[in-house]
């Protein structure tokens, strides 16, 4: 698949205690290790988005873009 683009890994399920197991390809792709803090996100009522701590930066920007988006439209839809 092209770098950027959304992959698919696997289904998972959620454990006793609310654990999630990350599926190998996914940890392999990427390059997650055992240990290693991940940030959660929740988008919307059903969406969880799972980043690597070191992805923060790339992430508030890609945030940033769509907001910027965002209030274009509602600028222009409220005139």
């Amino acid at each position: 698949h092209k770098a950027g683009e959304p992959e698919f890994y696997g289904t998972t399920t959620i454990g006793e205690k609310g654990q999630v197991v990350i599926p190998i390809e996914a940890r392999k792709s990427m390059k997650v290790k055992r240990g290693e803090k991940l940030l959660v996100f929740g988008m919307g009522a059903d969406m969880l988005i799972i980043s690597k701590l070191s992805n923060l930066e790339q992430f508030a920007s890609l945030l940033s873009k769509r907001l910027a988006s965002l209030r274009e439209i509602i600028k222009k839809t409220s005139s």
